[in-house]
């Protein structure tokens, strides 16, 4: 990734493709492999809570406040998105971005040191791939890397929820 590699990898919900989320040219291979268009935005996964303040300008107290209370992957979309590729972030400026607790994608990130882009394993318009066996053979050829860990899994795995804050803050769930 630090040279601009994109990777397949388990997350803390469902198999992603990842790559750096500074990286302009990495996220564009990303859309590309996804057969995306590129005013859908991703997201990105962080590592920390300090993390996350390096990528957004200013976290509002009710950010801080969902993050300590959801047992579950939440991503958040937060106005103010900064230091990340400008392709990654929405026209408005906002990010949706989500602090991983699960221990590989928590590790990557943390090894890597910045965030990562971690959008669904599949084809824009298909179903995401719950396991690595549900990942697309397009997706497997396309990727530069594809992580070991948690290959054998079975269990059904889904998408995070997805929490838009406003500036006013307003709190919309665009995904339950």
């Amino acid at each position: 990734m630090r040279n601009g590699g994109v990777i397949l990898y388990p997350t803390d919900t469902v198999w992603g493709i990842g790559c750096d989320a500074t990286n302009a040219e990495a996220v564009s291979r990303v859309y590309q492999i996804k057969q995306r268009d590129d005013s859908k935005a991703l997201i990105c996964l962080v590592d920390s809570d300090a993390r996350l303040q390096r990528y957004v300008r200013d976290v509002p107290d009710v950010a801080w406040q969902l993050i300590d209370c959801c047992d579950h992957p939440m991503t958040l979309i937060l106005d103010g998105a900064v230091n990340l590729a400008p392709n990654l972030i929405a026209d408005n400026g906002s990010i949706g971005i989500r602090i991983t607790k699960e221990s590989f994608s928590k590790e990557l990130c943390y090894r890597f040191q910045k965030a990562i882009v971690s959008t669904s394993a599949n084809i824009s318009g298909e179903p995401s791939a719950q396991n690595y066996r549900d990942i697309d053979p397009k997706i497997l050829d396309a990727v530069d890397y594809v992580c070991w860990s948690r290959r054998q899994e079975h269990q059904p795995h889904k998408p995070s929820t997805i929490i838009k804050l406003g500036q006013g803050g307003e709190v919309t769930i665009i995904r339950k």
